[in-house]
């Protein structure tokens, strides 16, 4: 994998810039669909590609290893085969998984013993089998096994934490540096800086995983519930040591504006369930703000789900026919508000890259986080 830094942006850190791996090339900034458990739910992967025009989508660890299981990802020739996906894709470590199974789970050094969701069997991940599965799912990024600290953390426990989830990282490049690729392509192995909300924290655990020399780097454990103002402030401190010349993949985030507010402090990889998770509930993110599309003010509006709208969905259908289907529970309606709501945001980070290139990213960031933000 190579980062190629190309753009920086005059009165931010914004930056622009390309990733290259084995199965693509993606521009940064870039948002990713997430695939869970093999699929971006209600969206073909045509659509995917076509119209949406995701560069990249992601896979989780923990999900695919509980179901189908790895046995079965093997044999189709790993995941790109089994979904038919042929463009970059990456894959989580289950560790945020593993912090949702609070009530189920317990962590030792050694790793974590955890119960399945679906049938209430117990398994046990490792740094290094947590490898091994994401050897077996064959991503082009992997990401390393680490504990997620919930919000609110206390100090003491955030601390052992980070000191924990960097030891699990010596092990995961010890087992990454000693096993090969399993398809005839590289992949790349991301580390996770950690830390809650203490700046101390996470300037430690930002120069830990710095050390390690990776071709990428994360920021984890945000947009757990923290106020939008911490996430902010930690991503700030965290770029600021993290190297330059590396991607930064900020986990899990977020709403429109969050993206654009971090893009600004120099994040270049995002991903997040909201536009699938809300389109499917009927909340569309549009550029001129947010609709619930389930309103009965939408009943006779025939004008498109958004005017400046990129996706096909948004030149075909109109407001007054997606609330109907809404209205009346048809799955289509579901898998209009995903695909609308996945366009947007890759429209969004299309157009921050091209604000960025033209040297006007700040004023257009702004204007746009003011707009998005309006409830219609």
């Amino acid at each position: 994998m190579k980062f190629n830094l190309e753009h920086k942006d005059p009165q931010s850190k914004a930056r622009a810039g390309t990733i290259e791996t084995d199965h693509g090339i993606i521009e940064t900034p870039i948002f990713m669909p997430v695939g869970t458990a093999a699929t971006v739910k209600t969206v073909h992967q045509h659509e995917l590609r076509d119209d949406i025009q995701a560069q990249i989508i992601l896979g989780n660890t923990y999900h695919l290893y509980l179901r189908p299981g790895t046995n079965i990802i093997q044999q189709a020739g790993g995941l790109h085969k089994f979904n038919g996906w042929d463009r970059p894709m990456l894959t989580d470590s289950g560790g945020y998984q593993v912090y949702s199974l609070a009530d189920n789970r317990k962590i030792t050094e050694e790793g974590v013993k955890f119960q399945s969701h679906i049938d209430g069997s117990y398994h046990f991940f490792t740094p290094e089998n947590v490898m091994d599965i994401q050897r077996v799912i064959g991503a082009d990024i992997i990401m390393a096994f680490d504990e997620c600290t919930p919000y609110p953390c206390e100090y003491n426990y955030a601390a052992k934490s980070i000191d924990m989830t960097h030891r699990w990282l010596k092990r995961c490049f010890d087992r990454f540096n000693t096993t090969d690729p399993l398809y005839g392509y590289t992949q790349a192995l991301f580390p996770i800086v950690q830390g809650s909300v203490y700046k101390d924290l996470r300037i430690k655990s930002a120069e830990v995983i710095a050390s390690f020399d990776a071709p990428g780097n994360a920021i984890g454990g945000l947009s757990v519930g923290e106020p939008h103002e911490d996430m902010y402030a930690m991503t700030e401190v965290v770029c600021n040591i993290l190297p330059e010349s590396k991607p930064r993949y900020l986990m899990g985030v977020g709403t429109p504006g969050n993206i654009l507010e971090n893009i600004a402090l120099g994040i270049d990889m995002f991903d997040c369930v909201m536009p699938t998770r809300n389109g499917r509930n009927g909340t569309l993110f549009t550029s001129q703000g947010i609709i619930n599309i389930k309103n009965k003010k939408w009943e006779n509006d025939f004008s498109p789900l958004d005017e400046f709208g990129t996706s096909y969905v948004d030149k075909q259908y109109t407001k007054a026919y997606v609330r109907h289907l809404f209205a009346s529970d048809e799955m289509l309606g579901k898998q209009i508000g995903s695909i609308h709501n996945l366009a947007f945001y890759l429209w969004l980070v299309k157009e921050a890259r091209r604000q960025i290139i033209a040297g006007t990213f700040h004023p257009w960031k702004e204007k746009m986080v003011k707009q998005m933000t309006t409830r219609l």
